[in-house]
């Protein structure tokens, strides 16, 4: 047996008339096409579901139940509807971002509040990968979006602009170099640095200064956060390079942040998607806010 929600709204909409004549005039359909619905739904379901008299027509106590279900079903049925709408227009569903550990730890966050603040039902999955495997994964469709330090590629992608960031010195206060508020990385290199782990675009960048500058990057200690970097700098194991943004968050009170001078410390960030075009509502929607303040 099917029930047709048609025929439980018309149901619905008679019981609360009391009167086949006025739902027919509301919903535009000939009363005796209503009427055979009702007795088609009597039928099916086996039992009296209305009184019919020359005053109206009533629900049995069968009728009287039945309206309290119909009523929850065709809400149901209404909600599937709302919600697979707000799919489409990109007011719900997952977004997957992949994000590298300098832009995870300043731009992204105020930019992932600001979006749920606008809409509260999309999930983000965050995971932060090196720049180099960002481009990988949004090309082999393990993310939808990639936010990465802008370098050489070859992965099958489209890369907008995002943000620029510059990289600091941060020396302990009573380091050799904190009386100088610039410094360039040939004499950074002369000292014992804290590094970020291997395959981070930065640890990239340094190693190839160094081997520019003829010289080695001199470190004891490997960390995988800047948080860890700037508390090693902060106890005296070394100093670090570091993107201003995260040298102002953290701020530690017995730390200096030098100027880097060169060339390669302004450092363009991107976003990387497979194809604009191909972004579902809601990847499209978050996409956009990210490319809002460039």
């Amino acid at each position: 047996m099917k029930l047709d929600p048609l025929s439980l709204r018309l149901f619905v909409r008679v019981v609360e008339d009391g009167t086949i004549a006025s739902v027919a005039a509301r919903e535009h359909i000939a009363s005796a096409a209503i009427s055979r619905r009702l007795s088609e739904l009597e039928d099916a379901l086996g039992t009296q579901l209305l009184v019919r008299t020359n005053k109206g027509i009533t629900p049995t106590a069968a009728g009287i139940n039945l309206t309290i279900m119909a009523r929850d079903v065709l809400d149901d049925l209404q909600n599937i509807v709302t919600r697979m709408q707000e799919y489409s227009a990109g007011y719900r569903g997952l977004v997957r971002l992949l994000v590298n550990i300098s832009t995870v730890s300043t731009f992204i966050p105020p930019l992932v509040k600001s979006f749920l603040e606008r809409y509260p039902d999309v999930q983000l999955r965050l995971m932060e990968r090196d720049s180099l495997s960002i481009t990988e994964g949004v090309a082999e469709n393990l993310a939808d979006i990639g936010v990465f330090t802008s370098l050489p590629h070859s992965a099958d992608i489209e890369v907008y602009p995002f943000r620029r960031d510059e990289l600091k010195v941060l020396v302990r206060s009573d380091h050799p170099l904190a009386e100088r508020e610039s410094v360039t990385f040939a004499e950074a290199l002369d000292y014992e640095h804290v590094v970020l782990r291997t395959g981070t675009h930065l640890r990239l960048q340094m190693l190839t200064a160094a081997g520019q500058a003829g010289k080695s990057l001199r470190y004891k200690v490997e960390v995988t956060s800047y948080d860890a970097l700037c508390k090693m700098v902060e106890c005296g194991v070394g100093i670090g390079v570091l993107p201003a943004g995260i040298a102002r968050i953290y701020a530690l009170s017995n730390t200096r942040t030098l100027s880097l001078d060169e060339a390669w410390a302004s450092r363009e960030l991107s976003i990387c998607v497979r194809r604009l075009d191909a972004l579902s509502p809601v990847a499209r929607i978050f996409f956009d806010h990210l490319r809002a303040g460039c």
